[in-house]
């Protein structure tokens, strides 16, 4: 037997009411139609699915068992059915962001698992990547969405909008040389010539260099691997707070101590798109879910 959306409804219709008469009222249907029906899927199944009696009916064991399969099915047709309404109305089959590899999680995760329970068949791809790479899969239309961190300039061809601060905390391995030459607290300028350890791709030029101090870096495009280089004592790395506040409590890293300043870039997280491509619904949606002030 091929089973159809009218022989799910049908079947969980006789389930949850109990009777056939108020299974047919629930339906709009006669009760013999709803009788009939019943009758003709055992009959194909070579099941009986119901114990009739003059007032009520009551499932077999197998019309049990097929329950909680029937009940998955009528659940997915309606998530089918919602999703197709959605998109005749407007709302894109798939959503491509792309996240700056530096920005936590905690900005945006939230954000997305709301918009997936708000449109449960939508397609969302999340690409990370070091900020320079990230803005350009925006412009070359590879995404819809960046997130990205606010630039000391604004674009006239780019809207954004302001989801969250992050804090940028200048870490090292316990045992570098950087403290183990020197007793307490350092100046910020003596980090110029120690090796810094950056998140950025290995060709373009730095967009934005405010995270940058050390003259001579490494770079890598994960951050990760950033994070590695730093333990084993390669150089000193600016890392995003709630990434580095574990490694510090197991004093595998160290956050740095200066003289002269706090040790705490702070930088505006933004989420950004083209004026010149407007966004489509999930895209609004989530730019929406972003943002502080909903």
């Amino acid at each position: 037997m091929k089973f159809s959306s009218d022989n799910v409804e049908l079947f969980l219709a006789v389930l949850d009411h109990g009777s056939f008469s108020a299974a047919a009222r629930a339906l709009g249907r006669v009760p013999s139609a709803v009788s009939m029906g019943i009758a003709n899927m055992e009959a194909e199944l070579g099941l009986v699915l119901f114990e009739r009696s003059r007032r009520d009916v009551r499932p077999t064991a197998s019309g049990e068992a097929l329950a909680p399969y029937a009940r998955m099915i009528a659940e997915q047709l309606a998530q089918l059915r919602v999703h197709a309404q959605e998109l005749s109305q407007g709302l894109e089959s798939r959503l491509s962001i792309a996240v700056t590899e530096d920005i936590s999680p905690a900005s945006y995760v939230p954000a997305i698992s709301e918009l997936a329970t708000r449109y449960p068949l939508l397609d969302v791809e999340v690409l990370s990547a070091p900020q320079d790479d990230a803005m350009s899969m925006l412009r070359s239309e590879r995404v819809s969405l960046c997130l990205a961190f606010g630039g000391l300039q604004v674009s006239p061809k780019e809207s954004f909008q302001f989801v969250a601060n992050e804090r940028l905390i200048a870490t090292v391995a316990p045992t570098h040389p950087s403290l183990t030459l020197r007793k307490g607290p350092i100046y910020l300028e003596d980090l110029v010539n120690v090796r810094q350890v950056l998140v950025a791709n290995r060709d373009l030029p730095l967009s934005d260099t405010r995270p940058m101090v050390g003259a001579n870096h490494w770079r890598t495009d994960s951050l990760g691997v950033a994070l590695a280089m730093v333990e084993a004592g390669i150089g000193w790395g600016n890392f995003p707070q709630s990434v580095v506040e574990p490694l510090i409590a197991t004093k595998r890293l160290v956050r740095l101590d200066f003289r002269n300043t706090r040790n705490e870039l702070r930088l505006p997280v933004h989420v950004v798109w083209p004026k010149d491509r407007p966004l489509r619904k999930a895209a609004q949606a989530l730019v929406g879910l972003l943002s502080p002030m909903r």
